[in-house]
């Protein structure tokens, strides 16, 4: 990823005050033109900046109330298999692979406990999948924010 000068900076705190501003009133309260505006905004969305929309959608708005991270144990060389066939579970939002005790880390959105146990028993009927385990969400005690990351990168220039 190309690293961000200070406009680059100052445009996506703008976003996150306000997502959904247009172009226009982007420029307007950056005071830099609407091409300028434009053309920065296609390479930060080609660089890989900006995420997913889908990241603002709340599962529980869609009838997913139950979240629940789940840690999996693999089999190492079935990993890449592992993870197409993962992807076909809809229930599971995300997945990270992480270093420690287990190989996967999972959060999946579910209607209910019986919801859960099934779309862990899916899980568990990967082929390659050794085990499960399962902790479920009781609160967002931090939302995903970057605020402070952007402050520190304002601050402190990429090394």
């Amino acid at each position: 990823m190309a690293s961000l000068d200070h406009v680059d900076l100052e445009l996506i705190a703008a976003l996150s005050d306000d997502p959904r501003a247009t172009v226009v009133a982007l420029a307007e309260t950056l005071r830099m033109s609407r091409n300028t505006v434009q053309s920065r905004m296609a390479r930060l969305e080609k660089a890989g900046v900006f995420q997913s929309f889908e990241r603002t959608i709340a599962p529980t708005a869609l009838g997913f109330p139950l979240q629940a991270f789940i840690s999996i144990g693999v089999m190492q060389a079935s990993l890449p298999a592992i993870t197409d066939e993962l992807r076909r579970i809809p229930e599971i939002v995300q997945v990270h692979g992480v270093s420690g005790q287990v190989d996967m880390l999972a959060l999946v959105a579910c209607r209910d406990a019986r919801h859960l146990f099934d779309v862990d028993a899916r899980m568990l009927g990967v082929t390659g999948v050794e085990r499960t385990e399962t902790q479920l969400v009781m609160s967002e005690a931090i939302p995903y924010r970057v605020s402070g990351l952007m402050e520190l990168a304002r601050r402190e220039p990429q090394r």
